[in-house]
């Protein structure tokens, strides 16, 4: 049922992300990934992937980190979280097409209202 294996990715929210890449890359000494705008950089961090991104659509810097839960059938995963009544935010939808996989997300709510995701990667046939 695509059950969660681990945190794979950790979205901090910053009001500049060029400023705290330099700040994680550069004085913590993550490794870098790459950046695909101005507002977005993705740097590695053992097993999870950690996403510097500005503020978009709701919330302030420093205010709104959100957790990605790894998971590998995020579809299944997710109609299973809403039957039993997480508060369920947004749909599993693609949010980026790489060379290698797909990168699906979908969005719920914990009790408290903080915002969580599901990731799932998925591999492109050959």
């Amino acid at each position: 049922m695509g059950d969660i294996s681990h945190i794979g990715q950790i979205a901090i929210t910053v009001s500049n992300v060029k400023e705290a890449l330099s700040f994680y890359r550069d004085q913590l000494g993550l490794e870098f990934l790459f950046a695909p705008s101005d507002q977005l950089a993705f740097l590695q961090c053992g097993a999870s992937r950690l996403m510097l991104t500005e503020p978009q659509g709701a919330g302030e810097a420093g205010q709104n980190s959100i957790l990605y839960y790894q998971v590998s059938d995020i579809e299944a995963k997710f109609q299973a979280l809403k039957e039993s009544g997480v508060h369920c935010e947004r749909e599993p939808e693609l949010a980026a097409a790489m060379p290698d996989h797909d990168l699906w997300l979908a969005f719920l709510r914990d009790p408290e209202g903080n915002l969580l995701a599901l990731m799932e990667e998925k591999a492109k046939s050959a």
